[in-house]
């Protein structure tokens, strides 16, 4: 079923703020969380409340968009033959995204790696391949998984390597409320296996260019 998007262009000192959305799915995501604060012993006619539904609707759009991207389509479309064959890596990618069990968003850094094989790819494609796994519902787990196994399926290199911290909200918010706890997750294909690169790619990530 083809998806129909209403496309708001607003400009604020200069900034161009672009809304994409589906206008059906927006008026029945707003209509179940008007019955949520309903729910929570809120009043959702009072005016501090009337449009928080549509404004939650259209954030759950924007927060789980990666569902619409291909994420190997955005490599295939900026990848070029190159004989370079050292290590690319391209660290401090922030990462948003939203726990599954919770609905809560966890974020932090994103650190990923590649060995080129014959072909290299635009280096503002693995920030967005980053980005389109963190917009669904996630655990950081998998999400480290898929941002590997895309790379590793699309480029064919000789090694990829994903390392990414976060904070959990659901684990600062709720049941043990641990505001400082930070996870990291680690994934490795190809060369990586070796301790000698993946040692060199520690190294690179945690070092500092001052």
């Amino acid at each position: 079923m083809e998806e129909h998007f209403s496309l708001n262009e607003e400009e604020i000192d200069g900034y161009v703020k672009i809304d994409r959305y589906n206008p059906e799915k927006v008026a029945r995501i707003a209509a179940h969380y008007a019955d949520i604060l309903a729910l929570l012993g809120e009043d959702p006619s009072r005016q501090g409340l009337l449009k928080t539904p549509e404004r939650v609707a259209k954030a759950l759009q924007f927060l789980t968009h990666g569902y619409d991207l291909d994420a190997a389509e955005i490599l295939r479309s900026a990848m070029f033959e190159e004989e370079y064959s050292q290590m690319v890596v391209v660290k401090d990618i922030e990462v948003y995204s939203m726990c599954e069990h919770h609905m809560l968003p966890f974020f932090g850094k994103a650190h990923v790696a590649y060995i080129p094989n014959g072909h290299i790819v635009g280096l503002s494609k693995i920030p967005r391949v980053v980005d389109i796994f963190a917009r669904r519902l996630q655990v950081q787990e998998r999400l480290t998984n898929e941002i590997r196994d895309c790379i590793q399926q699309t480029l064919q290199p000789a090694g990829v390597a994903v390392v990414i911290e976060c904070k959990h909200l659901c684990m600062c918010m709720r049941g043990v409320q641990k505001q400082n706890s930070v996870t990291t997750t680690s994934a490795f294909t190809g060369e990586f296996a070796h301790e000698r690169t993946r040692s060199e790619f520690l190294r690179l990530i945690t070092a500092s260019l001052d």
